[in-house]
């Protein structure tokens, strides 16, 4: 799903001319996105350049990082595990994404305790961070691992696994609150599994700019989508049109847990934490050979 609409800058500059009169940033409908960028999409982040923005699902937005080039956006919202393929163009903004605690993906089954051996299992894209995090714990837990995976949109799979379609399915998203609802069973979390084993918070949405704004205009950026996220927790309620609008007739006090899970202090900055929890996640599956290895210094903001 993509759909664009194009904000409205407070004045058109930032501080020192340091963005833009107009930058494309694309990210998902999901309430944390619309909230952290909802100050900024209308124009009350003073000197911000006015943003042209389209939702799309995150598997979209990742496909559109790894084709890069000049039709693709200035700034996007991406998985984390994609990032070994987008780093010549595209760098690691320092805030505006989705990591935490006790917010990992769910591996959902019909029944409790089900055997996951050779399982059929539906995620919602081969390149999300859910998956990744999914083939580390599989390779940690599952015997002789799962068997086919099926990709399918992330609002299919609690009914492909509630029918039986599939053994299996990974959720992520409201999904954590919602899952009871059509009789299902957690068979594991992602996110404890992570957490456990590393200590580290759980990285899964990263804000992404390209590399060809200069280190000015990514500065001026950065502080701009900081600005948006501190105006957003300062009036929740200023964001609440803009989040019901595009949360696809999500409950909102669904949508409400939603913002509190994944927007947190690693949004206002990633922090030694949040980089050592990126650097962690991309080195383990480095070393399992499920993504190219990434030099550490090619993370670094700028």
């Amino acid at each position: 799903m993509t759909v664009t609409e194009t904000g409205t800058g407070a004045d058109g500059t930032a501080p020192g001319g340091g963005l833009p009169e107009t930058l494309r940033i694309a990210f998902s409908p999901c309430p944390n996105d619309t909230f952290v960028f909802d100050a900024w999409a209308h124009g009350r982040v003073p000197g911000a350049a006015a943003p042209e923005v389209t939702f799309a699902d995150i598997d979209i937005t990742n496909g559109i990082a790894e084709r890069g080039g000049d039709a693709s956006p200035e700034v996007l919202k991406v998985s984390y595990a994609v990032l070994p393929w987008i780093l010549d163009e595209y760098t690691l903004l320092p805030c505006g994404g989705a990591l935490g605690r006790g917010c990992g993906p769910l591996v959902l089954t019909r029944e409790a305790g089900q055997d996951l051996s050779g399982a059929k299992v539906a995620v919602p894209s081969e390149r999300s961070t859910a998956y990744l995090l999914f083939r580390l714990w599989a390779a940690d837990t599952v015997p002789g691992g799962v068997g086919e995976i099926v990709v399918m949109p992330f609002d299919q799979i609690m009914p492909a696994v509630r029918d039986g379609r599939v053994d299996a399915g990974l959720v992520i998203h409201e999904a954590r609150f919602t899952y009871q609802n059509y009789g299902l069973h957690k068979a594991a979390d992602m996110g404890e599994h992570w957490e456990s084993t590393t200590g580290l918070p759980i990285p899964l949405g990263a804000i992404v700019a390209k590399r060809s704004l200069g280190t000015e205009r990514l500065r001026a950026l950065a502080d701009t989508i900081r600005t948006s996220v501190r105006m957003a927790w300062a009036d929740p309620e200023a964001s609440r049109p803009y989040v019901a609008a595009h949360a696809q007739e999500m409950d909102p006090a669904v949508a409400e847990q939603h913002i509190g899970l994944y927007v947190n202090e690693f949004t206002e900055d990633l922090g030694e934490d949040g980089y050592g929890a990126v650097r962690g996640l991309l080195g383990r599956a480095a070393e399992q050979g499920l993504v190219p290895g990434v030099a550490g210094e090619s993370l670094d903001f700028g």
